[in-house]
């Protein structure tokens, strides 16, 4: 059941006022009690600074020619996950997938304050669209166990859809709130969060599990904690422990890399700083809805946009400058 209150200032009685800051919210509950958060995070191309470099012949993103970021809007719903861990108690997981590079983000997210990190990897994986990547999510979360709230970011820079969040809340069978910009109150088994629908806002009320989508404007996301840059900053993926001893002993027999890979892993292990690393197999994935295979969206036309004409074109306030300005237009083709 949900519970839909418009407030947009029109019709309940004035200017909606946020809550204080504490308000609404249970005192930290103990252990036992604690709230389970899952939060899924992304690795993206930096699409800020898209130039005619970063595309291929064939008019797809050279994702090699951008520097990989963390996706804007999932370090808000990290910061969101975080904040409601730092009231109530509990525990935040971040998961992430993609290539083994895909680690950094996870890192990052350690760095702010996430308690554990989860790479989902694996070739089979590759090209996965919005339904198979929601899919191999709900399988990881359903081997992960138990949570209270998952969060996720609107939508990613590299593609816009909005899509895997709803999807994921579909297929794990648990409510959602999308564009979530601040939790209300917290009650046991209910939360009532505060939704931004453009025009006006909402006061949904929702069951646990829930997910929960975030914007941009629902908070300040926290800076890396130096302490904790400092601890982990040496935390691997087996695959990326691999790949450093590689390169360390490139001139050593495939045995004595091994075994200095091994003895790596055991202290990274010791230490904490072994990042998990799983893939399709360990999740129980169905191959048939993973990668290619699972993804029916295809990509019709990808067209590259260069803007060449230099300098710019003044137009009168008048109806003759706008006259002459949509007749320019029609020549060129641009309209019509």
């Amino acid at each position: 059941m949900f519970l839909s209150e418009t407030l947009d200032g029109a019709g309940v009685g004035g200017y909606f006022r946020p809550p204080s800051v504490n308000a609404g919210f249970p005192e930290k509950r103990s252990a036992e009690l604690a709230y389970d958060f899952i939060v899924c995070v992304k690795q993206v191309p930096d699409t800020s600074n898209i130039t005619g470099e970063a595309m291929t012949p064939e008019g797809t993103v050279n994702r090699s020619a951008l520097p990989a970021v963390f996706n804007p809007e999932d370090l808000h719903a990290l910061e969101a996950a975080l904040e409601l861990r730092d009231r109530c108690g509990g525990t935040v997981t971040v998961i992430t997938m993609g290539p083994p590079g895909a680690s950094e983000v996870l890192r990052d997210s350690l760095y702010r304050g996430a308690d554990r990190a989860v790479l989902i990897t694996d070739l089979r994986a590759a090209a996965s669209d919005t339904l198979a990547t929601s899919y191999i999510l709900s399988r990881a979360i359903r081997t992960i166990g138990n949570f209270d709230f998952i969060f996720c970011g609107r939508q990613a820079i590299d593609g816009d859809t909005a899509q895997v969040g709803p999807q994921l809340a579909e297929k794990l069978g648990i409510a959602q709130i999308t564009y979530f910009e601040r939790m209300i109150k917290l009650d046991d088994r209910t939360a009532r969060a505060h939704r931004n629908v453009g025009d006006g806002w909402e006061v949904l009320e929702a069951p646990l599990p829930l997910l929960l989508t975030v914007l941009d404007t629902a908070n300040e996301p926290r800076p890396p904690a130096a302490k904790r840059v400092m601890r982990y900053k040496r935390a691997r993926t087996a695959d990326g422990v691999r790949r450093d001893t590689t390169a360390m002993m490139g001139d050593a027999t495939e045995a004595e890399r091994e075994t200095e890979w091994a003895r790596r892993l055991e202290a990274l292990k010791m230490d904490g700083l072994l990042l998990e690393q799983w893939d399709l197999d360990k999740i129980e994935a169905d191959l048939q809805w993973c990668g290619v295979t699972g993804s029916p969206t295809k990509v019709h036309r990808v067209q590259s946009i260069v803007l060449t004409k230099e300098g710019y074109t003044e137009v009168p306030p008048t109806e003759d400058g706008v006259r002459n300005m949509i007749h320019e237009l029609i020549e060129d083709h641009t309209l019509g």
